[in-house]
């Protein structure tokens, strides 16, 4: 049995990530149909998932980034990579109140993760996503983790302790938010996403106790839920809404009898909400930020805005798209935009959409230069930004904006071989069929994206693709951040490394000679096309110079260059 934690280091950390990305897998479904509040979109648990995912697949990242290591991660590190993770992953409304929880948790974790930080940070997660949202609403998330940070509360130094009180105030919370909230009354369920953050909590309890907590809400008198009764063959379990038990509802807060199915929330008023869901990554300054969300609350409902040091994940339901897109613009730069239309129809919430295409290639880029480039091809693109590797939810995602019977998939990173298979297999589901291309690297993906042809048969365009992508070998120069062993030998910190294949192969002191020394080597084996994608703040110059080296010695190469934008390498290299 492993040794339990005395407080949270970083492989509680990881351990929890794991733990609750499980819970939230196993219950994912019960929470989307439990979801009438602020749109029943049936989402939430799917929004909290794939949220998690990110977090867990950055705290991956860093545990990778020390497996050559003796020790594992500061603390620090891991649940700052946490809280990173799922601010860029976060999804839809209650992905985005997660992701600012953790990022509360996070600012006070990062100190130490004994009793008395964790009291502090559960306070420091309530109050932040409190403070994110524009008009905060009882009976949601935003209560259960006020009441579990209020569970927590006392002297007592055992984390066992403190994290059971949390996690046992969060369920008596939920179970209370029927009463609070007039949409979840009537529908008969508890807040779906307080549902989803009592499971969070749950993988918490798992981890320091070592035994997973026992399941559902509790009353609002802190007793246990009513014992489960036989139902239709299913068990369920009475929950409080207006004080008193309601038969018939199942242990996640569905009623047995009648699946959530419309938008059971509307307006007061009766009136219709927002036509759009407006979501987007936002760089900017503090400053502009408070102006965006001025504008954003005049412009819409469901405002919610998380992170800070720059970076931001915006939230909104809009009639506007545009103009709340525009406002971010404004503010600084957003990224990863993405707009969902609303429309009711016969009491239902449907996704309004032409007839899907034939065929569509995704692609996953390393900058905004090539997402352009692959976009005015016809691609669909999803950037994967320095230090930021797509999730598997994202690329499903971008599966479904393509909107096709048949995809093509370009993963352009050896790293995201297994993100993209779950990506495809995940869709395959949905009755899309999926062909994943194994590209390692952008120019494979360019390679293959150019011999593309829509109108030949499937297996014929895939095998086409697959081809191009497997006769161009890659390349790209990178910084060196410490000194370490190599193929190549022993580099210093600082140094220009030139990887062939993904190998290192030079070791050099610049740029310019570095490539030069790579594009010999690659040419030395034959070639006809060179590819050259320079990073933003690589001048035209470089490629100048690099152009007139590869005519000098190679006749019959043709050379192209493209523009990257912000990515990881100064240069990728590609030669067909």
């Amino acid at each position: 049995m492993p040794q339990l934690p005395d407080d949270l280091d970083a492989v509680a950390v990881r351990t929890w990530c794991s733990l609750a990305l499980e819970a939230l897998g196993r219950e994912r479904a019960e929470i989307d149909a439990i979801n009438v509040y602020p749109i029943a979109d049936g989402d939430t648990g799917t929004n909290l998932y794939l949220t998690l995912e990110s977090a867990s697949a950055a705290v991956e990242a860093v545990f990778a980034a020390h497996e050559t290591g003796a020790t594992a991660p500061a603390t620090a590190d891991a649940v700052r990579a946490m809280a990173h993770g799922a601010l860029i992953g976060a999804r839809g409304n209650s992905g985005t109140i997660l992701a600012q929880l953790l990022r509360g948790m996070a600012g006070v974790l990062a100190d130490g993760g004994d009793a008395a930080h964790l009291r502090l940070a559960l306070t420091s997660a309530a109050d932040a996503a409190r403070q994110a949202v524009a008009h905060p609403v009882e009976g949601t998330v935003l209560t259960v983790a006020a009441e579990a940070a209020e569970a927590a509360r006392g002297e007592d130094p055992d984390l066992r302790t403190v994290v059971t009180a949390a996690y046992e105030g969060a369920r008596a919370a939920l179970a209370r938010t029927p009463e609070q909230l007039a949409v979840l009354g009537r529908a008969g369920v508890v807040d779906a996403g307080g549902r989803g953050l009592v499971a969070v909590l749950g993988a918490l309890v798992e981890t320091v106790t070592g035994q997973a907590p026992v399941r559902g809400p509790r009353t609002a008198s802190g007793n246990a839920a009513k014992t489960p009764v036989t139902v239709d063959g299913g068990s369920v379990v009475g929950l409080p809404v207006g004080g008193t038990p309601v038969e018939g509802v199942t242990e996640g807060g569905l009623p047995a009898s009648a699946p959530v199915e419309g938008p059971l929330d509307c307006p007061e008023d009766g009136s219709a909400g927002p036509a759009f869901e407006v979501i987007y990554l936002l760089e900017a300054r503090d400053e502009q930020v408070a102006r965006l969300r001025t504008r954003l609350d005049a412009l819409g409902d469901s405002l919610v805005v998380v992170g800070g040091d720059g970076l931001w994940h915006v939230h909104v339901h809009v009639d506007d798209a545009g103009a709340a897109v525009e406002a971010g613009v404004e503010a600084g730069r957003p990224y990863r935009i993405r707009i969902t239309h609303f429309a009711t129809e016969s009491g239902h919430d449907v996704r309004v959409q032409a007839e899907p295409a034939q065929r569509a290639v995704v692609v996953v880029v390393p900058g905004d230069g090539l997402a352009g480039l692959c976009t005015e091809a016809g691609a669909t693109t999803v950037i994967a930004r320095p230090g930021e590797p797509p999730a598997s939810g994202e690329l499903v995602d971008a599966i479904r904006r393509a909107h096709a019977r048949e995809v093509v998939l370009l993963p352009n990173d050896a790293a995201l071989r297994h993100t993209a298979a779950a990506a495809a297999e995940q869709a395959r589901t949905e009755g899309v069929r999926v062909a994943l291309v194994p590209t390692r690297a952008a120019v494979q993906g360019i390679a293959a994206l150019a011999v593309h042809e829509p109108d030949r048969g499937f297996d014929e365009d895939v095998v086409a693709m697959t081809a191009a992508a497997g006769a161009t070998r890659y390349a790209e120069l990178a910084v060196a951040e410490r000194q370490s062993w190599t193929m190549a030998g022993i580099c210093q910190a600082g140094d220009i490394l030139g990887l062939i294949d993904g190998d290192v192969a030079v070791i050099g002191s610049d740029v310019p000679h570095t490539a030069r020394t790579v594009l010999d080597r690659m040419l030395a084996a034959g070639g006809e096309l060179v590819t050259l994608v320079l990073g933003e703040d690589v001048p035209d110059a470089l490629a100048d110079a690099l152009e007139e080296h590869v005519r000098e010695g190679h006749l019959a190469v043709d050379t192209v260059v493209y523009r990257g934008g912000h990515q990881r390498a100064p240069l990728l290299i590609g030669v067909e």
